[in-house]
């Protein structure tokens, strides 16, 4: 587990539609860029897959949230997660001053993931992960590169798999929690976990365990929040310091919902 005698590491998770947009791409960046000490950033891009499959003609199948990736649609997500999307945030880091290098899962074989079993859906070629190497992303980040991480990792057998960014975020931060103070942020488009979803200025400052089983019972925390604030406290649970779920351009502004035990 880290500790206070480590250093301190901030991974910044984005949404796709902040990395998608130019002007909201623009203030990410200088935003990020700004952040002292060592960082990483883990990235989607669902909206630009969907556009792009259209584009090509391949059919976006979707079951609760989650994209039915079959072997045209990989295509697809890894020429995007892993090209367009990676490359615009790694040149404009570049260009920010920041040394970015864009990877997935399976540079440095860092994260290796089995593909899922189909049950009631198969999902095609989606990855759970299932190891993580801390060490080789602890020697690019010591060397001062910032890595960039597309939701992409593999299975050891030469295929690569579509893989959850909120996933791979908590994985990062719990593969560098022994050798850093990690904070992770998962930015998105509200300012943090609302109580009301149409209602900006009702964060909830602070949830724990207790508060994330009642207000999920109760129907304030729902959809892909769940799976969000599970990543959190796994995440927690394995040593990282601190998680923050806020908006994206309110990363040094304080604020936002604030998970522990």
């Amino acid at each position: 587990m880290g500790t206070t005698e480590n250093p301190r590491l901030t991974i910044v998770k984005v949404g796709g539609k902040i990395v998608e947009e130019p002007a909201s791409l623009q203030r990410l960046l200088h935003d990020f860029a700004q952040i002292q000490g060592f960082k990483a950033l883990v990235h989607g891009g669902g909206r630009s897959a969907t556009a792009m499959a259209a584009r090509l003609g391949i059919e976006t199948r979707m079951v609760n949230g989650r994209r039915i990736t079959d072997a045209d649609m990989l295509q697809v997500v890894t020429m995007v997660y892993g090209g367009l999307v990676n490359k615009n945030i790694v040149a404009g880091l570049q260009a920010a001053g920041t040394d970015a290098l864009g990877m997935t899962g399976a540079d440095m074989d860092y994260m290796r993931a089995a593909r899922r079993p189909a049950g009631d859906v198969d999902y095609g070629f989606v990855g759970d992960v299932k190891k993580t190497d801390g060490h080789k992303l602890k020697f690019l980040i010591e060397k001062g590169i910032v890595p960039v991480l597309a939701p992409l990792t593999h299975d050891g057998q030469g295929s690569l798999l579509n893989t959850n960014a909120d996933t791979i975020a908590g994985e990062v931060a719990k593969s560098l929690a022994p050798f850093f103070q990690v904070r992770l942020m998962f930015c998105f488009e509200k300012p943090g976990v609302l109580r009301d979803e149409n209602n900006d200025n009702s964060v909830i400052p602070h949830i724990g365990p207790d508060d994330f089983r009642n207000y999920t019972a109760q129907g304030i925390i729902q959809g892909g929040m769940i799976p969000k604030l599970e990543n959190a406290f796994d995440a927690l649970r394995a040593g990282v310091h601190e998680v923050i779920i806020t908006r994206a351009d309110h990363i040094h502004t304080g604020g936002g919902t604030v998970v522990s035990f």
